[in-house]
């Protein structure tokens, strides 16, 4: 899962979790030394979700399907992640010899040259650009080198409840495509007497996701010639129509708490969510009857949705030929046996699966999360991105709470974030 990092520990729970990892690094180097298999290739990963059982699989499989290389798969904890990777980083001894990364975290490391430019190495391995989404291979070119080979893009999608539907008199195989469809299903679908609602409004979390997603829509950029450009007019459209949901629309519940959205979604009392394709399982579990859909055109100008991705990264430390020819026969066989990793609800960024797969293609979800790689978007390709953003989601917090008219939290938003860049 991708959720905001929430950095509530401190630096001590990083290097507990670093501890851990040598403990458990040192026993299984135990292991090899004893008549283990093969050169053994340390991978990192955030997947502490259902996730990641489904890594565990590729990699166990990976290492069944050969005997010259051992890829020893551990999982760091989402909320520790970076904090870890950054010890690593600091001259940890026990750094990963390949691991994952977000793709609005990579200019960060790229910028220290702390990443491996892959540019030779790929080529060596016969990996190649045109095996993958172009969104998703181009996110890893930063000044002029290539840092990585992607695993997947995960964009925004929206999930609808087909049982409201039905009762509403919409049909429940065809979801709102523009703003004009979405407005009127949604007011269809709202039924206060019942706590019963078209669309519920988050206030915190996923709108990270979705606010980019209106902004982009409406043709505005979140940063514009290297400054922030949250108060733009199109994203002043944006947000007013976002928190007009709630108080003119009336669609939505006020003052939604963290995860509210989902709650009613799982109680068959919210009948349109947008949320990122890890919530998948989530529903399956529930025995949901829902419907999966590319988010709706709700801006104005074009079709565009907001999407991070993870993305296998190599440390610039690692140069040991054996280890780089271990890592890169390894991710090729990833690029070809992802199925696994596509049935958590994730579309893999190789070709091989979501433009070839027959399976693939019989999926509920993945190709609907595909079919938005064309024209998914990133976050800015700038440097401490996390705490340039903070500020937005703060304010427009405050804003679909009713605290804040949306030009002013966006005006706040902007010369706050400003004021980071300046520090």
């Amino acid at each position: 899962m991708v959720k905001k990092k929430k950095w509530l520990g401190i630096a001590l729970t990083a290097a507990l979790a670093l501890g851990s990892l040598a403990g458990c690094s040192s026993a299984k180097d135990k292991d090899n030394s004893e008549g283990g298999k093969g050169e053994k290739i340390t991978y990192w990963a955030p997947f502490s979700g259902a996730d990641g059982p489904r890594m565990k699989t590729i990699v166990e499989n990976y290492n069944k399907s050969q005997s010259k290389y051992q890829v020893d798969f551990q999982i760091v904890p989402q909320s520790d992640y970076y904090k870890t990777v950054d010890l690593a980083f600091s001259g940890q001894k026990n750094a990963p010899d390949v691991l994952i990364m977000h793709t609005d975290q990579l200019k960060n490391y790229a910028d220290k040259n702390l990443l491996k430019d892959l540019t030779d190495t790929v080529e060596k391995a016969g990996v190649k650009a045109e095996d993958y989404a172009e969104t998703a291979w181009k996110a890893g070119d930063i000044g002029g080198k290539h840092y990585t080979i992607p695993l997947d893009i995960h964009p925004l999608v929206m999930y609808y409840n087909k049982d409201l539907f039905k009762a509403a008199g919409l049909d429940p195989e065809k979801a709102p495509t523009n703003r004009e469809e979405f407005l009127a299903a949604a007011k269809k679908l709202t039924d206060s007497s019942k706590n019963q609602y078209g669309f519920v409004v988050p206030t915190l979390w996923p709108n990270q996701f979705i606010f980019p997603t209106l902004l982009f829509q409406n043709g505005g950029e979140l940063m514009k010639d290297g400054k922030p450009n949250y108060n733009s007019p199109e994203a002043v459209e944006a947000l007013t129509f976002y928190r007009d949901l709630i108080q003119k629309e009336k669609v939505s519940p006020e003052n939604v708490q963290q995860d509210g959205e989902v709650t009613l979604f799982l109680q068959g009392k919210n009948a349109m969510h947008l949320n990122g394709p890890w919530m998948m399982e989530q529903w399956d579990k529930a025995g949901i009857n829902y419907g999966v859909a590319p988010v709706p055109q709700l801006g104005t100008k074009q079709q565009a949705v907001y999407a991070n991705g993870h993305n296998f990264v190599i440390p610039a430390t690692v140069t040991d030929s054996k280890k780089l020819d271990g890592i890169t026969d390894f991710l090729k066989y990833v690029a070809g046996n992802t199925m696994e990793w596509a049935k958590s609800g994730q579309a893999p960024a190789s070709k091989a699966i979501y433009e070839q797969s027959e399976e693939f293609k019989s999926m509920k979800q993945q190709p609907i999360v595909a079919s938005e790689f064309e024209y998914a978007k990133f976050a800015p390709v700038v440097a401490n991105w996390g705490q340039l953003s903070d500020p937005l989601w703060a304010e427009i917090n405050l804003a679909l709470l009713g605290k804040k008219d949306p030009q002013k939290a966006l005006d706040d938003a902007n010369k706050k974030a400003e004021q980071v860049m300046n520090k």
